[in-house]
């Protein structure tokens, strides 16, 4: 099947190649985004495969629609880019790669967690400068603080494992608990009883209509005073602008992302020869305790392999014209089916 390949990079291009070698699809990678504009790329492809920041609005399927384009599959595990409705309109089946590694984004979250807390960013750049102060790094123990996960499917599970290794007292909000975690010692809470107990919140929940801006200014008034909140899914989990304001105000003691809400227009790209114009991005930018990685916390090799390889699976099964179990529809998302 010939699949179009958007918003690719260097290392997009190697792993995708390694894994087609079992496949045998014929791939045309392309570095720009999927948008209107781009779409006509795809000419002539039956497939497309899209990343986190590709536009899959209505109009843009109906585009690809009209050139031919039968399949959408998402090589990320999330799917908030995609109009589901427009896609069974326009009679596009959409797949996507639920668990790549549960594992690179589970150790990124902690890591993010020790980073900022112990404000390792700040420590490394002072000794590089050689400057040997501790004045402004002082941390805390993980051990016994009260750690709040927001979603426990595979990733907040792997992330409740590790942390209980730390000592951490363990609590969790799921519409849907699991009983594994709760094994790890986790008490299943409410939202707002998060909020009030938890020294650290990590969030770990698809990005919904319910859960945008979860964490937002009327959440901020019921945390702790000095929370931790660490964000490893999606940005629009948290209004940035409302966490300035906690951040300011001391509400926030530390925020640690690897993900922003208006990331489309900075995170994979190279920047640094020019004037970010992100008035809001670069405010957060200014806080010693902010710490912020750019979307890599999927970045491993594991992941990077398991991602091509259940990409490319998908479009070799709906080829055949069977199901992998990825495929995606309106019912399933809204819990319809």
């Amino acid at each position: 099947m010939r699949m179009a390949v958007y918003s690719t990079r260097p290392y997009d291009e190697r792993f995708l190649t390694a894994a087609n070698e079992r496949h045998g699809h014929e791939l045309s990678f392309f570095e720009p985004r999927l948008d209107r504009t781009t779409a006509p790329l795809a000419d002539g492809h039956e497939a497309v495969c899209a990343f986190v920041n590709d536009d899959l609005s209505a109009p843009v399927l109906e585009k690809l629609a009209a050139s031919g384009v039968r399949m959408i599959s998402l090589r990320s595990a999330g799917f908030n880019n995609i109009d589901l409705d427009a896609a069974r309109e326009h009679g596009l089946t959409v797949a996507r790669v639920p668990a790549y590694s549960p594992y690179a984004v589970a150790e990124h979250t902690v890591a993010l967690m020790l980073a900022v807390e112990r404000r390792l960013h700040r420590a490394y750049n002072r000794v590089r400068e050689g400057n040997f102060a501790l004045e402004g790094l002082l941390g805390f123990d993980l051990r016994n603080k009260r750690v709040g996960i927001i979603g426990t499917g595979r990733i907040g599970q792997i992330v409740a494992r590790i942390l209980r290794g730390f000592g951490c007292s363990l609590r969790a909000y799921d519409p849907y608990p699991n009983d594994e975690v709760r094994d790890y010692g986790v008490r299943y809470v409410d939202l707002d009883t998060l909020f009030d107990e938890c020294d650290v919140i990590t969030l770990h929940c698809p990005l919904t209509p319910d859960t945008h801006h979860l964490i937002d200014e009327e959440a901020l008034t019921k945390t702790r005073h000095g929370v931790m909140i660490v964000n490893t899914s999606r940005g629009a989990l948290i209004d940035t602008r409302a966490a300035i304001e906690a951040l300011k105000d001391g509400r926030i003691g530390n925020l640690a992302l690897d993900v922003y809400e208006e990331e489309g227009d900075l995170f994979f790209e190279d920047l640094s020869d020019r004037v970010i114009t992100d008035d809001v991005f670069s405010r957060l930018l200014t806080f010693p305790n902010v710490f912020i990685t750019a979307h890599q916390a999927f970045f491993t090799e594991e992941a990077l392999s398991n991602i091509a390889e259940t990409t490319l699976n998908n479009v070799s099964v709906h080829e055949r014209g069977q199901r992998s179990g990825n495929e995606l529809t309106p019912e399933e998302v809204r819990g319809d089916a």
